[in-house]
């Protein structure tokens, strides 16, 4: 499981080395392979552990290719998909276009979201996190069923 929001920098070459805490879950649970992707609600990238990916994949592949929404998505998220290993240094390089896609040039963030991470462009996630917590502001929880009882 991964958690926490990394600082993290682009190389002149576009590669990004995963911070040391989650590069051994990373090596013993995933063989150091992951899928990158976009995001089709945000403008980030997300990074799957292999296994976790084959779940997302047997989802999309029950889309059909038939409703425009559904292909929109599969279009989206598999042809943007790149799959990638870890060198020894934790390092992976990010394909151009998904670099375009998330708009990352030097300074990003990597935020564990449980089961993936998300890749944000570092002025992006800062933007994010505002919205986010004002959103969260506005929201009456006590009237979301899935977060009404919800407390830390």
């Amino acid at each position: 499981m991964f958690s926490g929001a990394s600082a993290i920098n682009l190389d002149a070459k576009g590669r990004i080395a995963i911070p040391k805490r989650y590069r051994e879950s990373l090596h013993a649970c995933h063989n150091n392979q992951l899928v990158i992707t976009v995001d089709i609600q945000s403008s980030c990238l997300l990074l799957y552990p292999i296994h976790e990916w084959e779940q997302v994949a047997a989802k999309l592949a029950s889309l059909s290719d038939t409703q425009p929404t559904e292909r929109a998505i599969k279009r989206m998220l598999l042809g943007y998909a790149h799959e990638c290993e870890l060198d020894g240094n934790g390092r992976m390089l990010l394909p151009p276009p998904l670099r375009q896609y998330a708009n990352l040039d030097k300074r990003a963030m990597l935020v564990g979201q449980l089961n993936k991470f998300e890749l944000w462009d570092e002025a992006a996630w800062q933007q994010q996190i505002e919205q986010s917590r004002i959103a969260i502001l506005n929201e009456d929880l006590a009237a979301n069923e899935r977060l009404a009882d919800f407390s830390l």
